[in-house]
């Protein structure tokens, strides 16, 4: 009876986010997608194994748990290292490499982060959950990084931004909430039109944070619409707080028409750095097709809840912007329902 009970839970919980409700309840099945597939073929093994009088109900739930893992595997097999990757011949003509990380506010392994940052030596570093003590402690940096953008909050939102390179046209913005801010910036490429960066961490839903996905959904959309006024190279970078599979990030992307150059290339799951059987992939890039990532690796453990990613960002050579991808009616009357949904749950 127990092992019936649980098949069926197991069954039901991962078409929740189906239901589109921004409950955090209902979008946690989005996050444990790849333990619950786990949990899933064991269920499936002991089924087989202790069922000895197939009856109706039975085959029911037989049917059923596999169409469920079926669904999941669609879900995220294209993430894994085993799907096909599309990789690009396309000749670089200029990069710029991004190291971007949640350090922890509350996390004082500082050397440990810096030697991330001198082991990779990128020319761009984004440090998120950032305070005073964070700052300082990044100031060692600065001789090599000259050009800052420092947010300092206590609240685990705060954002530092630091720049081998002079940055153009900065803009720091509270697109929903009021104390988790954004920065916006083009970072010059020799030779080519500057790419412009997103550096985004909204807020998950959890019981600990906001009850819903709202807000976080709302600042998604929000740059998205942005990002489609554009004609020029774009990079979204950050913890968003959510995963690549998710209805949210796939609407986005399609709005957008960027890559997610993890596909094909493997999870690259950052959070929980402590918990190995807990992780999820929730720091992500994003960018548009007249660019294309190169090197993509996960940093080692620095005390934080978070490892930090390092993308190499190539563009390519006599290839222009692409135009946006058309939307159909139903897709923009969602994005604006996200957006305000957003903006009047606050």
């Amino acid at each position: 009876m127990v092992l019936y009970i649980l098949i069926i839970l197991f069954i039901i919980s991962p078409f929740f986010p189906a239901t589109r409700n921004p409950h955090w309840f209902f979008r946690t099945a989005d996050f444990v997608r790849i333990q619950s597939l786990f949990i899933q073929f064991i269920l499936l093994g002991l089924f087989l194994y202790f069922e000895k009088d197939y009856t109706v109900f039975s085959w029911i739930l037989l049917v059923a748990l596999s169409a469920s893992i079926l669904y999941q595997l669609y879900k995220v097999f294209p993430y894994s290292s085993l799907f096909p990757r599309r990789r690009s011949h396309a000749t670089s003509d200029g990069h710029v490499s991004i190291l971007a990380g949640n350090v922890l506010q509350t996390n004082s392994c500082y050397p440990d982060f810096l030697n991330e940052i001198k082991r990779f030596d990128p020319d761009l570093v984004l440090a998120m959950e950032t305070n005073k003590n964070w700052e300082n402690c990044l100031s060692e940096i600065e001789d090599d990084y000259p050009f800052t953008v420092k947010v300092p909050l206590e609240n685990f939102y705060g954002m530092h931004l630091y720049s081998k390179k002079e940055l153009e046209n900065v803009e720091v913005k509270y697109q929903i909430e009021d104390d988790k801010p954004s920065i916006f910036f083009d970072f010059p490429v020799e030779g080519n039109p500057p790419i412009f960066f997103c550096c985004l961490h909204p807020a998950p839903p959890s019981p600990t944070e906001n009850e819903t996905s709202k807000e976080r959904d709302a600042e998604l959309m929000l740059t998205g619409k942005r990002i489609r006024k554009l004609d020029k190279p774009t990079v979204v970078c950050g913890d968003m707080n959510d995963v690549v599979w998710s209805r949210t990030t796939r609407l986005f992307k399609k709005m957008t028409g960027m890559i997610d150059p993890r596909v094909g290339r493997g999870f690259f799951a950052t959070y929980n750095a402590n918990h190995f059987f807990l992780r999820f992939p929730l720091d992500h890039l994003f960018h548009t097709r007249d660019l294309y990532v190169g090197e993509m690796v996960r940093s080692k453990n620095f005390g934080s809840d978070h490892f930090a990613m390092y993308y190499e960002i190539h563009h390519k050579k006599k290839v222009q912007t692409p135009k946006n991808p058309k939307l159909n009616g139903d897709d923009k009357e969602e994005v604006e329902e996200l957006i305000e949904e957003g903006k009047n749950s606050k």
